[in-house]
């Protein structure tokens, strides 16, 4: 990645300032590498670099210090040193005049040395200001950052003090209800490293997410929500760098308040993020941040010290119980940050503070969530809060830890990634799946792990695909794992994928395994977009996005992890090109929009329907009847139609859509989804009064068209008529009389 070149093959020259000795006031001559004159006594709060216009603050944390050192770096990278004479509650603190936005920094940390009893400090390390704003530079490999006493100073990033004013103007926030979210994942730097419509100095960065090209593709889908892969400044991991690769996904934190530098078009990765912000929520786009609070990018005990490890190691980390010499590794990335801390858990609720406030950003989500939560009072510290209580807040609920899966656990109003749905669905169109029960908890939001505590079906994010895994492309493509472009002997991944490949693994020539796979792609889609809960899109997925089996693509900052917004072939997409896929995405998504019994706000209560009173949600067999307690448990059973009742969606049918996004006043429709989930065609009975009289069918995802999705002519038929389903399809009627 690109980053700052440090010196390393001379030493630079440094100054050694010790302010006990110094006895200077305020205005006099400047000390050797100071810009305006003698140190004075800092404050301890706020923590981090903070100027004031004549001077900055150097304020850290650290409560197993003996001595702390503030070290200064000029554009040659000369070091001044500026001793810490005191510190107050194990706050170091000291405030340099003259020293303002711009200048490159970090700390030396000294105290005792002792791993066998979780102690690490080492003075001859430079430690990354966990509260710095910006970092700048690469993590480069060499032997000082791990050996004891020798300097790493050549190798590693610095931090850098940043002036905060920004022109946010009449920045408005969307407030996306979520019952009408839709949430679209993305890379920054992948999402538009490729695509042609940006100048080449923009492809990659904060400036390019947000460039009218970009808006304008997302709002014509029709989400209203980017959630961002990790945007914290990040480094790559030793292991990776010696391979020759990087770590591209950035679940590898070193700071968790500056932006990621190298997303900068511009050099001011501050001040681009916000104009990113500012221009998403001109087009009516929420942000919600991936953040990794879980653990930090110094790994386990052999890892390089970087920053907490060196400043207050017992402080910062889970360590192993009755062996302080390791970690604990809840995380499976070699340590754990320990929330139970009240100075880890001010970091974490200062950090997300101001990413909400000063940076805009609409919400989270927690990888690795239950790693936060475990003994600690984190849930219960957010929940209090005024600001982060407010926000769009999600979990990854599960983590490697003792009781790690906690899929449903969270309480309000936290929503949550449902890996349970993305099972399922994936479950039922490989022909997997021993009923259709599992299946109607899925598609009607999950009530068996979210109905308690008043939860709601929005606490559901549903998903078949996500960065980590297949893309959809590859899903119905693949049945095995190819990632030896990692460097790890294809070990690395998830083994089990729950995906199918219809017989040819690969790219395929066949017309009847590309038709096949066309078939599965459209027909996950629609399950996903026509399912209550929270819709979450992987990017590239409607434009066929290939990693060529590779299910853990973390490492690959090249075209294999990039969309590809190329016309597409076979080579590109080897499910083959469908240019269907993204009017289907489209379509489903303006029908989720004017349809409130689509963006549920209370679960289903079904019961029995009558004239007049029907159901909220009727479930029938390929009959056209309602299911039995013995039709759930069918092992045979291969359609399911889910009859929606228009009159009956509760608050949803009179809450009002965003502005921009308002459909129409219609009366809400009554629809009917089926879901064939054999290779077999069949047909379907569709039922009569009390339900309705006359269907038009808008969507037959298995026709070589969409139909009625993108506008008349549609298919009229009459209530007990047989209706043809082909193999793998789901279909959706409107009900017009």
């Amino acid at each position: 990645m690109p980053g700052i070149a440090f010196p390393t093959t001379t030493c630079p020259i440094r100054s050694f300032v010790s302010l006990a000795s110094v006895g200077m006031a305020p205005g006099r001559s400047p000390l050797p590498g100071i810009p305006g004159g003698a140190p004075e006594p800092g404050a301890p709060f706020p923590l981090g670099a903070n100027w004031d216009g004549g001077g900055t603050t150097f304020s850290l944390f650290s409560g197993a210090a003996t001595a702390v050192e503030v070290c200064l770096f000029d554009e040659h990278g000369t070091e001044t040193r500026v001793a810490i004479p005191e510190s107050t509650h194990s706050i170091w603190s000291v405030r340099l005049p003259g020293v303002g936005p711009g200048q490159r920094y970090g700390f030396r940390v000294h105290g005792p040395y002792e791993p066998a009893h979780g102690l690490r400090h080492d003075p001859a390390k430079l430690l990354t200001d966990p509260y710095a704003r910006r970092i700048e530079g690469d993590l480069l490999l060499a032997e000082p950052l791990k050996a004891f006493g020798e300097d790493s100073a050549p190798y590693v990033p610095r931090s850098v003090v940043v002036s905060d004013p920004f022109p946010w103007g009449e920045d408005v926030r969307p407030r996306v209800e979520w019952p009408d979210t839709v949430i679209y994942e993305l890379h920054v730097r992948g999402f538009t490293m490729q695509h042609p419509d940006l100048p080449p100095e923009l492809r990659g960065t904060y400036a390019g997410l947000a460039h009218p090209a970009v808006t304008d593709y997302l709002l014509e889908l029709g989400v209203t929500a980017v959630e961002l892969m990790p945007v914290h400044s990040f480094v790559s991991e030793p292991a990776l760098l010696r391979r020759g690769l990087v770590n591209y996904w950035g679940y590898s934190s070193l700071g968790f308040f500056a932006p990621h530098a190298a997303y900068s078009a511009t050099g001011d990765p501050v001040s681009e993020f916000r104009a990113m912000v500012r221009g998403l929520h001109e087009a009516g786009l929420e942000v919600i941040l991936d953040v990794v609070y879980n653990h930090t990018a110094e790994g386990d005990e052999m890892g390089p010290t970087l920053c907490l490890r060196g400043i207050d190691n017992r402080e910062y980390y889970r360590l192993a119980h009755g062996h302080p010499r390791w970690y604990a590794d809840d995380t499976g990335c070699g340590n754990t940050l320990d929330l139970r801390s009240t100075t880890v858990l001010r970091l974490v609720l200062d950090s997300l503070r101001y990413w909400a406030q000063d940076m805009h950003v609409d919400g989270f989500r927690f990888d690795l969530a239950p790693a936060l939560t475990r003994d600690s009072p984190f849930l219960a510290a957010v929940a209090q809060d005024p600001i982060l209580s407010q926000v769009k807040l999600i979990a990854e609920p599960w983590d490697m830890g003792p009781d790690g899966y906690r899929v449903g656990r969270f309480p309000p109003p936290w929503s949550e990634w449902n890996g349970r749905f993305r099972d399922t669905v994936r479950d039922v169109w490989r022909g997997a799946a021993r009923s259709v029960a599992d299946l109607g908890y899925r598609l009607s939001g999950s009530s068996d792990f979210y109905q308690w505590g008043d939860r709601r079906p929005y606490a559901s994010v549903n998903f078949v695909t996500c960065h980590d895994g297949f893309t959809l492309a590859d899903l119905v493509s693949y049945e095995h794992k190819h990632n030896e472009a990692n460097g790890e002997g294809n070990r690395d991944g998830e083994a089990h994928n729950r995906s199918s490949n219809s017989g040819v693994e690969g790219p395929a020539t066949d017309p009847s395994v590309l038709a096949a796979r066309r078939r599965l792609r459209r027909a996950h889609l629609a399950t996903l977009l026509l399912s209550a809960g929270v819709p979450m899109l992987l990017a590239g997925d409607e434009l066929g996005r290939t990693q060529w089996g590779n299910n853990n693509a973390y490492c690959q900052d090249t075209p294999v992890s990039w969309v590809d917004w190329s016309a597409g072939n076979l080579q590109r997409d080897p499910a083959g090109e469908d240019p269907l896929l993204v009017p289907l995405v489209r379509g489903l998504l303006a029908i989720r929009r004017h349809a409130p019994v689509l963006r549920r706000t209370k679960f289903f209560s079904g019961g029995s329907s009558r004239e007049r009173a029907l159901a909220d949600v009727t479930w029938l067999t390929a009959g056209g009847t309602p299911l039995t307690p013995e039709d759930w448990s069918d092992p045979h059973a291969r359609t399911l139609g889910m009859f929606l009742s228009g009159g009956a969606t509760g608050v949803a049918a009179t809450r009002p859509m965003p502005p921009h996004r308002a459909p129409a006043r219609t009366r809400p429709a009554s629809w009917l989804v089926i879901l064939h989930v054999t290779d077999d065609e069949d047909k379907m009975i569709l039922p009569g009064r009390p339900w309705a009289n006359t269907y038009e069918l808008v969507l037959d995802t298995a026709a070589e068209d969409l139909g009625g999705l993108v506008g008349p002519p549609r298919a009229i038929y009459r209530a007990r008529e047989s209706i043809p389903l082909r193999g793998q399809s789901v279909l959706l009627l409107r009900v017009i009389a």
